[in-house]
């Protein structure tokens, strides 16, 4: 772990720049011309267990009773323990969204309807582990916002996330990855079905492609490596913090833990217990490369710290320092916080009820995670009498003959004529 000087913190606060990566682009269009001919080949060449064939596209329904009915009863109770915490707080989520209409005058009445986007395809990884976690956090949401179909899919995967794909309630399950997945749900071909909606974490192919097709189709947002930054002063175990950062470090190479702390003593003794962890850790070869990358930074006090972490606008954070519960409305920019030692970063990584899939990269300067509010529609609708459509075409009138656009005036003129 690299220890930066407070006032030289450009490479902690410097942004993952996304690649338009033109293989990503020759695959999608590719996908688009050929379609399942297209996917066949591209898995070949970039999937450890590649699809062979059309048949073997789709998890079919025999193969994942088979899978949950033979799924590890420690595995299946932690499964639909998370999917228990996922769904309720997804839950009291779209308890916060309402239907509502306003009335105005005597018969008029603005209103909005909450509509669910009707199809979905959610992308779990499954490079360098196959993740459960993903298909829950993905699938729940949806579900609970009401989307028809919830489609799940995965390159490489395995029968545990195909388990926690259907236990959370995906209407269809495929072994598909990559940017020939998404190409392949952004524009359908004749195996796989077209989707309004594509969510999930990837890796930067996946990021690339998302990024691509959106437009013709919508996206959550564009993720980057994972990332958590710990806030701690001197009160703080250093051995918590150290498995917290190797927690993180283990997502992959890329993946990036920052601490920010007021105590060098700290920072020293958290250095100490990682490389300690990291002498026996059966991920060591990730980890230990995304640990040596990761960065700590001391403080002068937790103002400061407060400045850099909204300035970073990290994933996750973690606020391990004496009297955080009064700190913790300073933070403005953030995936999730984490409040005080016993709140490990897993929890919300697996099963305490938010949900994983979190903006990174700075994105949470402008949006949050994933939640239902990204499977629904605000549909707006209106019904206007007579006499306020009389006041409205004064002004409607005026408005549009500013802007020059004459049958707009004429439509709202038409309106305040009487017996039109």
């Amino acid at each position: 772990m690299k220890i930066l000087n407070k006032y030289n913190t450009e490479e902690f606060l410097q942004d993952i720049e996304y690649e338009n990566i033109q293989t990503v682009q020759e695959i999608i269009e590719e996908v688009k011309k050929d379609g399942d001919k297209a996917i066949i080949k591209y898995s070949k060449m970039y999937d450890k267990e590649p699809v062979e064939n059309i048949n073997a596209f789709e998890v079919s329904k025999e193969e994942i009773e088979e899978i949950v009915n033979n799924l590890d009863k420690d595995l299946y109770d932690a499964i639909t323990y998370t999917v228990r915490s996922v769904e309720k707080f997804a839950r009291a989520q779209m308890r916060t969204i309402q239907q509502m209409e306003l009335k105005i005058g005597e018969s008029s009445v603005l209103g909005q309807k909450v509509a669910p986007i009707e199809k979905v395809l959610c992308y779990a990884p499954g490079g360098n582990y196959p993740l459960p976690s993903s298909a829950c956090m993905t699938i729940i949401p949806a579900r609970v916002a009401g989307t028809r179909e919830v489609i799940l899919t995965s390159p490489n995967i395995k029968p545990e996330t195909i388990a926690a794909a259907h236990l959370a309630g995906a209407d269809r399950i495929f072994r598909l990855g990559g940017a020939q997945a998404i190409s392949a749900f952004a524009y359908g071909t004749k195996t796989v079905p077209a989707v309004d909606k594509i969510v999930g974490p990837g890796n930067k192919y996946v990021t690339a492609a998302k990024k691509y097709v959106y437009g013709k189709v919508d996206i959550d947002f564009l993720a980057g490596p994972s990332e958590v930054l710990i806030i701690a002063d001197e009160s703080a175990n250093p051995k918590l913090i150290a498995a917290d950062i190797l927690a993180q470090a283990e997502h992959d190479k890329d993946a990036r833990a920052y601490l920010i702390s007021t105590s060098r003593t700290l920072v020293d003794n958290v250095r100490d217990e990682a490389e300690k962890i990291l002498e026996t850790l059966e991920t060591k070869e990730v980890a230990e490369y995304a640990y040596s990358q990761s960065i700590a930074i001391v403080v002068d006090d937790i103002r400061e710290a407060i400045q850099l972490a909204n300035r970073r606008a990290p994933e996750h954070v973690e606020l391990q320092f004496e009297g955080a519960e009064e700190y913790k409305n300073k933070f403005r920019n953030f995936g999730t916080l984490f409040i005080g030692k016993n709140c490990a970063e897993v929890f919300g990584d697996y099963c305490s009820g938010t949900n994983h899939v979190l903006p990174t990269n700075k994105a949470s300067r402008y949006r949050g995670g994933l939640s239902v509010f990204d499977f629904i529609r605000i549909q707006t609708y209106q019904t206007i009498d007579e006499k306020f459509a009389k006041e409205l075409s004064k002004y409607s009138s005026i408005l549009a003959n500013a802007e020059g656009l004459m049958a707009h005036k004429l439509a709202s003129d038409l309106r305040g004529q009487d017996g039109v």
